[in-house]
């Protein structure tokens, strides 16, 4: 069994991860409506990750007998009035995931739950990686964005994102 606030804050991680997915669509939205459908693409598989990392959430309360409680998922706040504002929101947003990644770990820390503590580390990665494509969205925005033949390369080399999802199998 796991600590209850460890397991607390778990479940409450679903529906950030959930929040996040709506987030990405969002600004998928934002794009396809722009006619950036490279832009809309990579949000929008970043939408699928952050459902699948719900899942993989999900699936270790289950693995670890704990009752998952799903809560409301809110809906999107932010109003994007230029390209650089999504691009920024979404580095923001990486950032506040990764400060709750790094809370349940601590909190996982301080009782001595290291298998917990595992299953972060994967996500701790992820959050590294996801804050450099990030950064480096908008650095590559601030060199080629305002340039229509750079913008037009960048959205094509968005559009060539795919993604595959990670393994829902948790021991």
């Amino acid at each position: 069994m796991l600590d209850k606030k460890v397991s607390k804050l778990l479940n409450e991680q679903i529906n950030k991860e959930l929040y996040s997915a709506y987030l990405y669509l969002d600004m998928s939205s934002y794009f396809e409506e722009r006619g950036l459908n490279g832009f809309a693409n990579w949000y929008m598989i970043q939408a699928q990750e952050e459902r699948d990392h719900a899942m993989l959430f999900y699936q270790y309360l289950h693995n670890n007998g704990e009752k998952v409680t799903l809560d409301a998922i809110g809906k999107p706040d932010k109003i994007f009035k230029k390209d650089m504002d999504v691009l920024k929101a979404g580095l923001e947003h990486e950032e506040y995931v990764t400060s709750l990644i790094n809370a349940i770990y601590d909190a996982a820390y301080k009782v001595k739950d290291f298998r917990t503590m595992q299953f972060l580390d994967w996500f701790i990665k992820e959050q590294g990686e996801e804050e450099t494509n990030a950064n480096d969205m908008i650095t590559k925005m601030e060199l080629f964005g305002s340039d229509p033949k750079g913008l037009y390369m960048l959205n094509q080399e968005l559009a060539a994102r795919t993604y595959s999802a990670p393994s829902l199998k948790l021991d």
